[in-house]
């Protein structure tokens, strides 16, 4: 397995060169050695110099490859260098406590703990890192790093969510032990790691997972609540288990889609990360509004209004994690029109209007509104739920985005037939609430098709007052 790494290293063409060009003592460590052994590529490339100064040297890199030099970290000379391909970077670091051993037992798990020479060819492993990659295992170091950084806690499972691992039983016991630690690091770094889990195929696994050890609730206290509400007629699970089985079908619709959908989801459109990734993190929340709608009635489970409940929810929750406005406006809206798509869809007569209006309505994020829909829909088998009535609604979802894919080249965007001033002078009426409204409805019959000149739109606002 050695030879591998070592035959990555020697044709990776930035590190033949870094060996090439300096005498120093380098260590290839961290995810890069992990990525290699487990067969993936890697651009980014993290690197230990033992006998010179580590800003020093980054300097002298930057200069051989013409990169960017980012000081990440003076304190603890940590400095990354941004190649000009912008794809390709090289952090390094000189080693903690002057020891690549040392360096290696301050590191969260025995995965990311592996060292190689990259003159050399040498490998360092005390940890059992490299049996733990071919057991697929994740295992920490030491127990005692996840008090030096509660975010290894959160890492355990976004490794999870990448690989599928099994975790070892002392590294559950260790988060069970520190969990409530977990809000020391800034929110900043968690949103990072929760991005990067819910980017992962096994998301689903890590969120199971991470239940087990209360960490789940540490992070979102609305999991609590989602496990009050029990299986019912429509549902074969409690609202708990359902949110993370809707997290799994997303993947799994993801994972079989044409190209064109798979585009898309891979798309970083906010935040640095794909909308796959938010996505995932929607259909976790999709349904958070559920318990303080729920009602009882004659038996059946009733959850009025839990989409809008859910979405307004969404954005308190979302802006203590420090998430961006644009990411809230995506995953809120994402939980607002969860059903939107199957309404659409269950029409008695679906004509191309009515389709071309759920386009209008949901422009860029069509395709993830009916991807979260049917992921819904296969989430929910409870006893009223026949296999025809899951396959009908399959069948309409997938009618309504071939639709989609099909048109939206040709869209172009809504003009803009009346301004605010231009409704005021005609109306006669001053900025108000009922001056939002019609733009609201005015906007709406745009959308429908049922306006379409600048005379529509004034014989239409006329009819509102």
């Amino acid at each position: 397995m050695n030879s591998k790494v070592i035959e990555k290293i020697k044709s990776d063409k930035i590190l033949s060169e870094i060996v090439d060009k300096f005498d120093n003592e380098i260590y290839l460590v961290g995810g890069t050695v992990r990525d290699y052994y487990m067969g993936f590529g890697s651009t980014d490339r993290d690197i230990i110099v033992m006998d010179e100064d580590a800003k020093e040297f980054s300097l002298k890199l930057a200069k051989l490859f013409d990169a960017t030099f980012v000081p990440l970290d003076e304190k603890n000379k940590i400095y990354r260098l941004v190649l000009p391909d912008k794809v390709n970077y090289i952090d390094v670091t000189n080693p903690v406590g002057d020891s690549i051993e040392k360096d290696l037992m301050r590191r969260d798990l025995t995965i990311n703990a592996i060292a190689v020479n990259i003159r050399t060819g040498e490998l360092i492993d005390i940890s059992g890192g490299v049996t733990d990659i071919k057991n697929k295992c994740l295992n920490y170091v030491n127990e005692l790093n996840f008090v030096d950084d509660p975010l290894r806690l959160l890492r355990v499972y976004r490794f999870q969510a990448l690989y599928g691992f099994q975790l070892a039983p002392e590294t559950i016991n260790a988060v069970c032990k520190y969990a409530d630690l977990i809000h020391k690091p800034a929110v900043e770094r968690i949103n990072y790691e929760l991005l990067k889990l819910f980017g992962g195929e096994y998301a689903h696994v890590a969120l199971e997972n991470m239940n087990k050890t209360w960490l789940l609730e540490e992070i979102f206290p609305f999991v609590k609540e989602l496990k009050q509400v029990p299986p019912n007629s429509h549902h074969h699970l409690d609202l708990f288990n359902h949110s993370v089985e809707t997290v799994k079908q997303v993947q799994n619709l993801y994972n079989s889609a044409e190209s064109d959908v798979k585009e898309h989801l891979d798309s970083i459109d906010f935040g640095g990360f794909t909308r796959l990734a938010h996505l995932k993190l929607a259909a976790f929340m999709h349904d958070i509004g559920k318990f303080s709608t729920w009602t009882i009635v004659d038996g059946k489970h009733r959850f009025i209004k839990h989409d809008d409940v859910g979405a307004k929810m969404s954005v308190k929750i979302l802006k203590n994690l420090h998430f961006s406005n644009k990411q809230i406006d995506y995953i809120s809206s994402m939980i607002k029109y969860h059903i939107y798509p199957s309404h659409v869809m269950s029409s008695p007569q679906i004509t191309e209007k009515i389709m071309m209006r759920y386009i209008r309505k949901m422009d860029k994020n069509s395709i993830d509104a009916i991807i979260l829909a049917q992921a819904d829909r296969l989430s929910a088998r409870g006893p009223e739920i026949t296999d025809e009535i899951v396959e009908r609604n399959i069948t309409f979802l997938n009618m309504l985005l071939k639709f989609y894919l099909e048109v939206r080249e040709t869209l172009k965007p809504l003009p803009k037939l009346l301004s605010g001033d231009d409704v005021m002078k005609i109306l006669n009426i001053k900025p108000s609430r009922k001056l939002g409204e019609i733009m609201d409805a005015l906007h709406e019959a745009q959308v429908s098709g049922d306006v379409i000149t600048r005379e529509h739109a004034v014989e239409f606002i006329k009819k509102l007052i």
